[in-house]
C-alpha cells in the first residue's frame, strides 16, 4: 500500500481537519481500491485517538492522524466503513455494513439532487399532481428519513419518504404551500417510487409564506444600530484550536455529524470536561395520519446536518470583536469542502457578576459579568439551528440551542386537526418535539467521577420540625449504568452532580459540578412505538455510562433505517459500575413544539439547553479577582448613604 508523506507540523491529536488530510484518505482510500465511478462518501470525521492516548500526549510527540470515512456505492447500496491513517497514507480497516442488522449510511446531497427526477418518472405521481391541478415544474420535493415500519420491501434498501411543495416561481417560498394527502416511497438504489400514498386532495394553501419580501415584511421599525466595541481588542488568544480567555483553557474542533465539539476544557489548570458535543437529535412529529405517522428526523447521524453550516457573518450572526474559524470537512466524492467561518468566537457582556451594597461599612462593590461565547449555526430543510457554547467568568458552563427556520407545514383542513395549529389560513404546522442529546465526558479534577443526584426534600411537621418550615438536601449516588437512568424533576429542583471522590475542598467536600437541566419533557411517543425503540436515549433526561471510545452516538452509529435498541439501551445493558470511574454523562434536553401563529413565515427563535455549574470544585467564589468595570460612568467604590453621586449608575 502507498505510504503518503506524514502531515507537517501537528502538534496535538485534536487538531482541526485540513484539506491536505482529506485527500490523504481519498487517494488511500482510491490505492487500496475502494472508491469507485458510483462509489460516495456519506461520512467522514476525525477518528479521535482514546482519552488516555491524548491525556498521555506531550509536545514534540508523533501524531498519527487517523479519519473514519463511511463509503456507499450508489449503484449497489453497498456501503463501508472504514478508518484511514493520513499520516501513514493506509487504511487501517473495513468493513462492509448490513443493513438490516446495522441500519443504513446517512443520506446524501446526491441523493437528495435526483429526487424530482424520480419522481416526474413515477405515472402515479403525475397523475396525483394532474387531478390536483398542478404542474410537475412547480413541485418542490422534501426527500425526508424512512424510519422503520412494517414494510418487508423497504428491508435492507436506502429508502426516503418525500412530499411536494408547490412553488409558482424562483422566489416563492414552498414550505407555506405544502401539496397535502399525497406522498412517495422511494428506493434510492433502483431509483425509482415503490409506494405511493395518496388519500385526499387538499387544497394547496395559498397563504403568504414570502418572509424575505419586503413588501410582506413592512416598513422597518425604527430602531438605532447597537455597536459593540473593545477599544483594546478581544481578552481571549486563539493558538490553533486552542483557546485562553481568563481562567478558562479549552480546545474546540468540528466535525460534519456533531458540529462544533469542545475538548480538555480546564479551569485555572483543573480540567472539568473532556469532550462535550451535542452528538444526537431527533425531531418526532405528532400527527398519526396515514402520510404523516413516519416524520421524524434525527438530523445529526441521518443527515450529517454540520455539512450545512453556515458560514458566518459579522454585524448579522455574530457581534463585537470576532474571532472566525473555518472547517473543513469532505465532500461525496472525497475532496475536501472548506465552511469558510463555520465557527464564531467573541465575548459578551452579560450583566452583573456579583454586587454588594453594605448598610454597616458603607461599601458598595460591583463587577460585571461577561461569557466567552462559542458557535456555529446549520439550516437542515426548513428549520435553523444555531449552538452556542457559553464560558462564564465564575466556572459555569453553559449551551444554549437557539431553533428558529420555517415549521414544517401542512394543509389544514375545515374541521380542524387535533395534531397541528393552524397558523394562516388553511396552513398547518404540525405539533412537534426537538430533542437533543448532549455528550459530556467529564473529567472532573480528573478521571475518576461519581454522578449523585440531588434534590429537595420536605421534612413532615413534628419532632424536630414543629412548625413545618424545614426542607433538606437529600444526596443519591448512582452507582450503575441501570441505576443512573433518570428523569428530571424541577419539583423537587432535582441536579445531578459530577463528583471526583478522590478529591475535597476546604471543606472536606469532593469537588463537583453540577448538571442543571430545563425539566422539559421527554420523548411523547408510546413505548411500543418505532420512534421509542429508535430514540430510546429521548426517554430519559440523564443516562450515565463507563467511558468506551467507541460509544459515541446514543442512537448508535448508523441510525438511518436502524429498527432500534442501537446506543445507549445497548450499551447499558452490561449494567457497569459507574462510581468513582471514567464516566459519561448524557443530558437529553429540548422543547416541545405547539406552533403559534407567531411561528409563521419564519420563526422567532425559540430556546432550548442546560447549565454545568461548579459545586464545591472552589473554596470560595473563583470570581473576586475579575477587574472593576472602568470608564466615566462606573465606579466601584461608593458610599450607600447620602445622595447619588454624578457618575456612579451602575448598568444592567
Amino acid at each position: 500500500m502507498t505510504t503518503l508523506e506524514a502531515r507537517p507540523g501537528t502538534t496535538h491529536p485534536l487538531e482541526m481537519t485540513t484539506t491536505a488530510e482529506v485527500d490523504r484518505v481519498r487517494e488511500a482510500l482510491a490505492a487500496a481500491g475502494l472508491l469507485g465511478e458510483t462509489v460516495r462518501f456519506a461520512f467522514f470525521a476525525p477518528e479521535e485517538p482514546p482519552k488516555d492516548a491524548v491525556l498521555a500526549h506531550r509536545d514534540g510527540q508523533e501524531v498519527d492522524r487517523r479519519f473514519r470515512a463511511v463509503l456507499l456505492d450508489l449503484a449497489t447500496g453497498r456501503s463501508w466503513d472504514t478508518v484511514v491513517s493520513a499520516t501513514r497514507g493506509e487504511v487501517d480497516s473495513s468493513r462492509e455494513l448490513d443493513p438490516p442488522r446495522d441500519g443504513q449510511p446517512p443520506i446524501i446531497d446526491a441523493e437528495f439532487e435526483v429526487i424530482e427526477d424520480v419522481l416526474n418518472a413515477d405515472e402515479r405521481w403525475l397523475e396525483a399532481l394532474r387531478r390536483r391541478g398542478i404542474e410537475p415544474a412547480e413541485v418542490r420535493a422534501v426527500p425526508l428519513s424512512a424510519g422503520v415500519y412494517d414494510h418487508p420491501e423497504e428491508v435492507g434498501r436506502r429508502i426516503v419518504r418525500a412530499f411536494g411543495f408547490h412553488q409558482a416561481h424562483e422566489k416563492q417560498n414552498p414550505w407555506a404551500h405544502p401539496i397535502d394527502g399525497i406522498v412517495a416511497y422511494i428506493d434510492l438504489t433502483d431509483r425509482k417510487v415503490t409506494r405511493l400514498v395518496d388519500v385526499a386532495d387538499m387544497p394547496v394553501p395559498a397563504a403568504q409564506g414570502d418572509f424575505d419580501d419586503p413588501a410582506v415584511q413592512g416598513p422597518p421599525m425604527d430602531l438605532k444600530p447597537i455597536e459593540i466595541t473593545q477599544p483594546e481588542g478581544r481578552s481571549f488568544t486563539v493558538e490553533g484550536n486552542r483557546v485562553r480567555w481568563g481562567k478558562w483553557d479549552l480546545r474546540y474542533g468540528f466535525n460534519e455529524r456533531e458540529g462544533l465539539t469542545l475538548h480538555q476544557i480546564a479551569f485555572d489548570g483543573r480540567p472539568i470536561v473532556y469532550r462535550a458535543s451535542v452528538a444526537e437529535m431527533v425531531v418526532p412529529y405528532a400527527d398519526p395520519s396515514p402520510v404523516r405517522f413516519w416524520q421524524n428526523y434525527f438530523d445529526c447521524g441521518e443527515y450529517m446536518f454540520a455539512r450545512y453550516a453556515d458560514s458566518l457573518e459579522l454585524g448579522c450572526d455574530c457581534l463585537g470583536d470576532i474571532h472566525y474559524t473555518d472547517a473543513v470537512i469532505a465532500d461525496d466524492l472525497g475532496r475536501p469542502k472548506t465552511i469558510r467561518n463555520a465557527i464564531c468566537m467573541h465575548e459578551e457582556d452579560y450583566g452583573v457578576l456579583w454586587k454588594h451594597s453594605d448598610l454597616f461599612t458603607n461599601s458598595r462593590e460591583v463587577r460585571r459579568q461577561r461569557r466567552l461565547v462559542i458557535s456555529f449555526f446549520t439550516p437542515i430543510g426548513n428549520y435553523d439551528y444555531g449552538f452556542y457554547w457559553y464560558l462564564y467568568l465564575d466556572g459555569t458552563i453553559q449551551l444554549e440551542v437557539k431553533a428558529t427556520g420555517l415549521v414544517f407545514t401542512a394543509a389544514y383542513p375545515e374541521g380542524g386537526n387535533e395534531y397541528a395549529t393552524e397558523v394562516a389560513p388553511g396552513l398547518g404546522a404540525p405539533f412537534h418535539q426537538h430533542l437533543f442529546s448532549a455528550r459530556l465526558d467529564m473529567t472532573v479534577d480528573g478521571v475518576r467521577n461519581a454522578v449523585d443526584e440531588v434534590q429537595a426534600e420536605r421534612v413532615p411537621m413534628g419532632e424536630g420540625n414543629p412548625y413545618g418550615n424545614a426542607f433538606r438536601k437529600r444526596t443519591t449516588r448512582l452507582t450503575t449504568e441501570s441505576s443512573a437512568q433518570r428523569k428530571a424533576d424541577g419539583s423537587v429542583v432535582r441536579t445531578w452532580h459530577i463528583v471526583n471522590p478522590e478529591r475535597t475542598n476546604a471543606m472536606g467536600q469532593n469537588v463537583g459540578y453540577a448538571l442543571i437541566p430545563e425539566s422539559k419533557a421527554t420523548l411523547f411517543a408510546d413505548e411500543a412505538s418505532s420512534i421509542h425503540a429508535r430514540a430510546t436515549f429521548a426517554t430519559n433526561h440523564l443516562w450515565v455510562t463507563r467511558y468506551d471510545p467507541a460509544e459515541r452516538y446514543p442512537a448508535g452509529d448508523f441510525v438511518n433505517q436502524n429498527a432500534g435498541g442501537a446506543g445507549l439501551p445497548a450499551w447499558v445493558q452490561a449494567d457497569r459500575a459507574v462510581d468513582g470511574e471514567d464516566v459519561v454523562v448524557w443530558h437529553t434536553f429540548g422543547t416541545t413544539h405547539f406552533p403559534r401563529p407567531e411561528d409563521f413565515p419564519v420563526m422567532p427563535v425559540d430556546y432550548t439547553g442546560f447549565t454545568l455549574k461548579p459545586v464545591g470544585f472552589f473554596d470560595r467564589n473563583p470570581a473576586l479577582d475579575v477587574p472593576a468595570t472602568g470608564g466615566a460612568h462606573c465606579s466601584s467604590h461608593v458610599e450607600v448613604h447620602g445622595p447619588a453621586k454624578e457618575g456612579t449608575t451602575d448598568g444592567h
